[in-house]
């Protein structure tokens, strides 16, 4: 991805909208990168309703806005307030990444794929997604985002199991033969070979039900991972820890999700490291 870098007497803005937006994480992480690389720029949170979205968006570049984050409930609408929409966006059916480009175009991307994968690239070397098929439970937006990443890198089959078979069949449809639909009660099958497991369903996260689907079939060799991270180690992760599977918890997704928005907007491609986990944790 190029980079643009603000002209000196711009001091560029960036920041994350959604409805609420208060628990957001991001302004801590942009704002630990800004002052760890000495940069004159600011991230900030934006609390938008659905109503005003279009009409703030559009606004933002007159204020001096690079670009910013999109989260919920506004990712799937940004495809339609966008003038540009990349192909993986598109397939996924929403964005989070915005540029606002010189030419004074909005341009809406993806980067949850990026994220997901990197963060697994990091935190478990050698994993590949090659050397086998994968399980993911759930079928909202997260999962469409995981599962085209996984696709990418090479998975030769992704099965997908979610509450409701309805969504997860419109997965099958969108995205081909290599996603193998299996109803929710038979999840404690499909991972038996797998290997990669992945949950993107809420279920696990603080203030939410609890994951139950059996994972004493699992794979041992298999790589778990749960794109929740509050909290860090859900009780998804402990099971599979318990099971002898090496697991990755979602942190690591968040910040590598925000590197290329990161880069295109200050003008420097940013690490994921441990301090930066820590700063964002402490926040």
């Amino acid at each position: 991805m190029t980079t643009q870098t603000p002209a000196p007497s711009q001091i560029p803005l960036a920041g994350v909208i959604g409805h609420p937006i208060a628990h957001s994480r991001s302004p801590a992480l942009h704002g630990f990168w800004l002052k760890r690389y000495g940069i004159a720029g600011h991230y900030v949170p934006l609390d938008i309703a659905p109503q005003d979205f279009a009409a703030a968006l559009q606004m933002m570049p007159k204020l001096g806005f690079v670009g910013c984050n999109v989260t919920i409930p506004h990712k799937e609408a940004l495809l339609s307030v966008a003038d540009i929409v990349t192909d993986r966006a598109a397939l996924i059916g929403a964005a989070n990444t915005v540029i606002f480009r010189k030419d004074g175009k909005i341009q809406a991307d993806n980067t949850d794929g990026i994220g997901f994968l990197n963060n697994l690239r990091q935190e478990a070397p050698g994993w590949n997604a090659a050397l086998g098929a994968a399980a993911v439970f759930g079928a909202g937006g997260a999962a469409r985002a995981v599962i085209s990443a996984l696709l990418e890198a090479g998975a030769p089959e992704v099965r997908v199991a979610n509450r409701t078979r309805t969504r997860a069949d419109i997965l099958r449809h969108d995205f081909g033969s290599r996603v193998v639909v299996v109803d929710w009660n038979a999840g404690g099958e499909m991972i038996e070979d797998a290997a990669t497991v992945v949950n993107t369903t809420s279920l696990g996260m603080v203030g939410k039900s609890d994951f139950k689907t059996p994972l004493h079939r699992i794979n041992p060799a298999a790589l778990v991972t749960d794109i929740v991270y509050t909290p860090l180690e859900t009780p998804f992760l402990q099971a599979a820890a318990q099971a002898g599977c090496r697991t990755v918890d979602g942190l690591g997704m968040l910040l590598h999700q925000a590197v290329p928005g990161f880069e295109r907007w200050f003008g420097l491609r940013p690490s994921v490291d441990t301090e930066t986990r820590q700063a964002v944790l402490s926040a």
